[in-house]
C-alpha cells in the first residue's frame, strides 16, 4: 500500500536566509518553507534523496501565496556517483511537470496544493522551479515552496505488484488464491492503492504535531480492533479521531497566531495564546484518559521522544511487529478500555543519511500505523463490490442503545458540580439529574445526546397531563435551551434550534397552552439568538440569523410582535461589527415579509432606527440602512420626509443623504440632480446655438437692408435732392429710418407696439405694463411668467429656500412642502411635451409659446395676471415689399423678438435690458 516516504535535502541552487530548503523536511502548521534567494536566475532546482528506492505513486507540492513559480518540472534518478553531481541533468530522467495558477482570483491569500500522480522507480527527486508568477507582493520576483510530500511503495514490492494479465489468469485456474481475508490487508478498503488520509500532506500542515501523533496511534489501534473484529472498540476509535482532527486543526491555528504575535513582538498576546492552547489542550487529554483512551502518564512532546530515521515501519527493511491489545481486554465489557496508550518505546535505530528530527517537525514515520504482514509477502486484492464503510459496521446490541451514547463515548457524564446543581436545580426537579447532567456535561456529545433526549421526551408526552405539569417542563426546556444556544459546538447549538422550534410550533399547540408561554419562549431566546448572530464563526451567524427570521414567521410568534421590538433597539456603540451587520440585515429582511402595521413594525421606530444606523462606524450597516429607508418610501411616500432633514445643499454634502433622495427621485420619476445638470447643460447649449444663428439671421437681415438702401440711393439721387431740398432725405434712408423706429416701438414679449417705446418707454412697460411679465417677490427681478418656477429653483437669490413638489412641479417654500405634498390638493401637472403649466393660477392649458399669450392676454385666460387692466396694443400689418416690417415676424419667418440678443432680465436698479427665452 503506498504509505509516505522519508527525504532529506541534499542540495539546492540557492536560498534566502531563514528559508533553507532543509526546512522542507518538516511538515507543521508553523514551517516556513524554502525560498529562493532575491532577484535569482531561473530555473531554480532541489535535490532530495529518499530513504530508500522505491515506486513513487503521488507527489504534493504546497505553493508559497504569492512567490509562484510559473512551472515545476519532476526528475528521477536510482543513484548518483561517488563524487556527487547532482546537477548533471543526463542522470535523470524527467517525470514531467506541472503548471501552478498565478492566485489572482484569491488575491494571493490562499495557497495551491498540487497533487500529481506518477509511477517511477528510484531514490533521487530533482525539482525544477521556472520564473515567477509576477503580482504586486513578489517585488524580489522570488519563488518558494512551503511543503513537498512523497508517496509511494519499497520498489521490490512495486516491482511485483505489477503482475501481467496472463499470470493472473493462470493463478485463477490453478487456485492460488490467498485465504486471507481482504478487509485485514491494513487498509479501509481492501485496495493495494489505497492512501490514507494520514499520510497527505494536508494533515500534517493543518494538524498540531503532539495530535498529530496521537491519531496515528489511535488509527493503529483501530485497524488492530478490525482485525480482531472489535467493531464497538473500533468505533469508538474512530470517532476519537474525528475529534482530534478537529482539535489539532485548532491547535495548530493557535501555533500560528502564536507565531505571528511573537514577530510583531506581541508577546502578552503569546502568552495568552500559549495558555490557551496548555488549557485546550489539557482538557482533551483529560477526556482521553476519561474514556481510557490514554494512559495516566503525561503525554509527551515530540522533541522529547528519541530521534528517528524518516523510514516507513512497514517497510521489508525496517520491519517492527505490532504489539497486540493486552489479552484481559478480551473479556472487559466494551464500554470501558484501560490499555496504556503511548507507553510503547520506539525502537532506536542507526544514524544515517536520511535520519533528522526537530522540535517542530510532524511526527517520525515509526509513530504510523505498521502493518503485520510486509508488502512485499502479501497477494494482490480481490475486488470488492461493497462500499469501504461496510466492512466497518459497528454492531450495536440493546444495552448498547440504552446506556451508552450515539457518538460512541464510553460511559455517562460527569455528575454536576456544586455550582451547576445550584443553578439548575429547578430544572433537576423537573427532568431529572442525569439528563440536566448530559446538557452540563464537558463533552459536547453527552450535551448533544441530552437535548436529543429531550425533544423526544417532550414529544412523547401525552395529551392528558395536567398543565402545571407541562408547563413546568416547558420552562426547565427552555432554560436549557437557553444554555445550548450559547454553546461553541456546531451540533449542540443546532441540537437547541431544533427542540425551541419544536417546543413552539408543535408542544405548545398541542396542549394547547396559553400565549404567555410561547411569549415566555420567545423572550428567554431571543436575546441570545441575536448576541449568537455576532459570532465570530460565520456559520453560526447564518444558522442564528435563518433562524431568528424563521421564527418570527410563526403564526404563533407573528401575533406577539416581540421580535420586530427587538430589531429596532438602537445599536449600541461598542456593539460588535457582525451583531451590528446581523440586526440590519434581518430588519430589512424582516421589514420586507411583515410589512408595517400590526406586525410590530411602525413607522415611526423603523425610520428612527435606520435614520440612527446612518451614523454607525461600519458601512454594510450605513448602506442597509439607505435600502431601508429607500423600502420604506416606496410604502409611505410623504411621511418618511418628517424622519429626514431637508433636501437642501447642505444636507446633500453628506453622501449618504445625497443617495437617499436621488433615491426619492427615482422612485417619483423625478429627475435627479445629475440629470437636471445634464439636461441644463444640454438646454444652455442649445440656447447659445439659437442665439448664434439668429445673430446671424439678423445680420443678414441689416447686410441688405444697407445694399437697398444704396442702390435706391445711386438711383434716384438727382431727382430725391430736387423733391427734399437741401436738407431732405431719401426714400432708402426715409424706409430705413421708419424700420429702425417701427423695431424700437414694439415690445418683443407680448407684442405691443407703440411711438412711446423709446429705450425708457420700454424700460417701464417691462417693469409694470407687459402681460408677458412679473416681478419676483423675493429677488425684484422682472422675469416672464413662463419661466418663474425654473428662476425660484435656480436663479433666484432665495432659491435655496424653495423646493419643488413631485406631483404639481412648482416652486414651494421647503418650511411648507412636506404639509404641501402630505395634503395632496395641489392640482397634477402633465408632462411638458402635453401642455404648459401657469404659476400664477396653476391650471394646465395646451403647450406652445404662442399657447403662453392666449392664456396670459387673452380674455378668457389666466384669471391671476394681474397686469390685465392694461390695454393691448394692436400690431399693424407689415409695410408692403420690405423685410423689416415690424410685424409678429421677421422676413426669414422667425419671431422679431427672438432676434434681439439681449441678456438676461435685469432688476430695475442695476439694468434696464430684458430678454424673452
Amino acid at each position: 500500500m503506498p504509505h509516505k516516504i522519508g527525504f532529506v535535502v541534499v542540495s539546492s541552487s540557492g536560498h534566502e536566509d531563514g528559508f533553507s530548503a532543509r526546512e522542507l523536511m518538516i511538515h507543521a502548521p508553523t514551517v516556513s518553507g524554502w525560498r529562493s534567494p532575491r532577484f535569482c536566475q531561473f530555473p531554480q532546482e532541489i535535490v532530495l534523496q529518499m530513504v530508500e528506492r522505491c515506486r513513487i505513486r503521488k507527489l504534493q507540492l504546497l505553493a508559497h501565496q504569492y512567490m509562484i513559480p510559473s512551472k515545476v518540472e519532476f526528475y528521477i534518478s536510482e543513484s548518483l556517483p561517488e563524487y556527487f553531481v547532482p546537477y548533471q541533468a543526463e542522470r535523470f530522467r524527467r517525470l514531467g511537470y506541472v503548471s501552478l495558477c498565478d492566485n489572482e482570483k484569491t488575491g494571493c491569500k490562499a495557497r495551491e496544493l498540487k497533487s500529481v500522480y506518477v509511477d517511477a522507480v528510484g531514490q533521487f527527486l530533482k525539482l525544477i522551479f521556472h520564473e515567477n508568477h509576477v503580482n504586486k507582493y513578489n517585488i524580489y520576483n522570488q519563488v518558494a515552496l512551503v511543503a513537498v510530500n512523497i508517496i509511494g511503495d519499497p520498489a521490490d514490492f512495486g516491482d511485483e505488484s505489477h503482475i501481467t494479465s496472463r499470470e493472473k489468469l493462470i493463478d485463477h485456474y490453478l487456485g492460488q488464491h490467498s485465504s486471507e481475508d481482504p478487509a485485514l490487508e491494513g487498509t479501509c478498503t481492501g485496495k493495494s492503492d489505497y492512501i490514507s488520509p494520514l499520510d497527505d500532506l494536508a494533515f500534517d500542515m493543518y494538524q498540531d504535531p503532539e495530535v498529530a501523533q496521537i491519531i496515528r496511534k489511535l488509527d493503529e489501534r483501530k485497524r488492530e480492533a478490525v482485525q480482531k473484529e472489535r467493531y464497538d472498540y473500533a468505533k469508538k476509535l474512530k470517532q476519537a479521531i474525528a475529534d482530534l482532527q478537529k482539535v489539532g486543526e485548532r491547535l495548530g491555528r493557535y501555533e500560528v497566531e502564536k507565531r505571528c504575535a511573537v514577530e510583531k513582538e506581541d508577546y502578552d498576546l503569546a502568552k495568552e495564546k500559549k495558555q490557551q492552547m496548555e488549557q485546550f489542550r489539557n482538557q482533551v487529554y483529560e477526556q482521553l484518559q476519561l474514556h481510557s483512551l490514554v494512559d495516566a502518564e503525561p503525554m509527551r512532546r515530540p522533541s522529547d521522544l528519541p530521534l528517528q530515521p524518516l523510514t516507513h515501519s512497514a517497510s521489508p527493511r525496517h520491519k517492527q511487529q505490532v504489539p497486540s491489545l493486552p489479552p484481559q481486554e478480551e473479556s472487559a465489557p466494551e464500554s470501558r478500555f484501560a490499555e496504556p496508550f503511548l507507553q510503547e518505546k520506539p525502537p532506536a535505530h542507526p544514524p544515517g543519511p536520511s535520519q533528522h528530527s526537530t522540535a517542530d517537525q510532524s511526527p517520525p514515520h515509526s509513530c504510523w500505523p505498521p502493518r503485520s504482514v510486509p508488502y512485499d509477502e502479501r497477494p494482490l486484492p480481490a475486488t470488492r463490490k461493497q462500499p469501504a464503510a461496510a466492512a466497518l459496521e459497528p454492531e450495536k446490541s440493546d444495552s448498547d442503545v440504552s446506556e451508552a451514547p450515539k457518538r460512541g463515548a464510553a460511559g455517562e457524564p460527569e455528575p454536576l458540580t456544586e455550582k451547576a446543581l445550584r443553578e439548575a436545580s429547578p430544572a433537576v426537579d423537573v427532568l431529572g439529574e442525569s439528563l440536566v447532567a448530559g446538557a452540563y456535561s464537558k463533552t459536547w456529545s453527552y450535551r448533544e445526546d441530552a437535548l436529543l433526549a429531550l425533544y423526544k421526551q417532550l414529544m412523547e408526552t401525552p395529551a392528558g397531563t395536567p398543565k402545571e405539569e407541562l408547563k413546568s417542563m416547558l420552562r426547565a426546556s427552555i432554560f436549557l435551551v437557553r444554555r445550548a444556544i450559547r454553546d461553541i459546538v456546531t451540533p449542540v447549538f443546532q441540537a437547541s434550534l431544533k427542540l425551541l422550534k419544536m417546543i413552539i410550533t408543535q408542544y405548545i399547540p398541542k396542549h394547547k397552552l396559553s400565549k404567555l408561554e410561547t411569549a415566555h419562549c420567545v423572550e428567554r431566546t431571543i436575546p441570545v439568538l441575536l448576541t449568537r448572530t455576532g459570532d465570530s464563526s460565520a456559520r453560526l451567524r447564518v444558522i442564528a440569523s435563518n433562524f431568528i427570521q424563521e421564527m418570527a414567521l410563526f403564526k404563533e410568534v407573528r401575533s406577539l410582535q416581540i421580535i420586530p421590538s427587538y430589531l429596532v433597539q438602537p445599536l449600541k456603540a461598542n456593539c460588535s461589527t457582525h451583531l451590528a451587520m446581523s440586526q440590519m440585515s434581518l430588519l430589512a429582511r424582516l421589514l420586507k415579509d411583515l410589512g408595517t402595521g400590526t406586525t410590530g413594525f411602525t413607522i415611526d421606530n423603523v425610520m428612527k432606527f435606520s435614520v440612527s444606523a446612518l451614523e454607525h462606524r461600519v458601512y454594510e450597516v450605513r448602506e442597509t440602512a439607505v435600502r431601508v429607508i429607500l423600502d420604506m418610501y416606496k410604502q409611505h411616500r410623504a411621511f418618511i420626509l418628517e424622519y429626514l432633514p431637508p433636501d437642501d445643499s447642505t444636507t446633500r454634502k453628506n453622501v449618504l443623504y445625497k443617495t437617499i433622495f436621488e433615491g426619492f427621485a427615482k422612485i417619483d420619476g423625478r429627475p435627479t440632480d445629475a440629470e437636471i445638470r445634464a439636461q441644463k447643460k444640454a438646454a444652455t447649449e442649445e440656447a447659445e446655438k439659437r442665439k448664434k444663428d439668429e445673430i446671424k439671421a439678423l445680420q443678414g437681415q441689416l447686410a441688405a437692408l444697407k445694399d437697398i438702401q444704396a442702390e435706391a440711393q445711386d438711383r434716384n439721387s438727382s431727382e430725391a435732392r430736387l423733391r427734399t431740398g437741401k436738407a431732405g432725405m431719401s426714400p432708402g434712408d426715409t424706409q430705413a429710418f421708419l424700420s429702425l423706429l417701427f423695431c424700437f416701438s414694439l415690445c418683443i414679449f407680448c407684442g405691443e407696439r407703440s411711438e412711446s417705446f423709446t429705450e425708457e418707454g420700454l424700460d417701464l412697460h417691462y417693469w409694470k405694463h407687459c402681460l408677458m411679465l412679473t416681478r419676483c417677490t423675493h429677488c425684484k427681478q422682472v422675469v416672464e411668467i413662463s419661466s418663474l418656477t425654473e428662476h425660484l429653483l435656480t436663479e433666484c437669490d432665495k432659491k435655496d429656500g424653495f423646493g419643488k413638489c413631485y406631483r404639481c412641479s412648482e416652486a414651494i417654500l421647503k418650511e411648507e412642502l412636506p404639509r404641501h405634498i402630505k395634503t395632496k390638493e395641489c392640482n397634477p401637472a402633465k408632462p411638458e411635451k402635453l401642455a404648459n403649466r401657469c404659476p400664477l393660477c396653476h391650471e394646465n392649458f395646451s403647450p406652445g409659446e404662442e399657447a403662453w399669450k392666449v392664456h396670459l392676454m387673452g380674455p378668457a385666460g389666466c384669471t391671476m395676471n394681474l397686469r390685465k387692466t392694461h390695454v393691448l396694443h394692436k400690431v399693424p400689418a407689415p409695410l408692403p415689399g420690405r423685410g423689416t416690417a415690424v410685424t409678429k415676424t421677421g422676413t426669414s419667418g422667425s419671431k422679431i423678438g427672438s432676434k434681439i440678443p439681449t441678456p438676461k432680465g435685469l432688476n430695475k436698479s442695476s439694468g434696464r435690458t430684458y430678454t424673452k427665452r
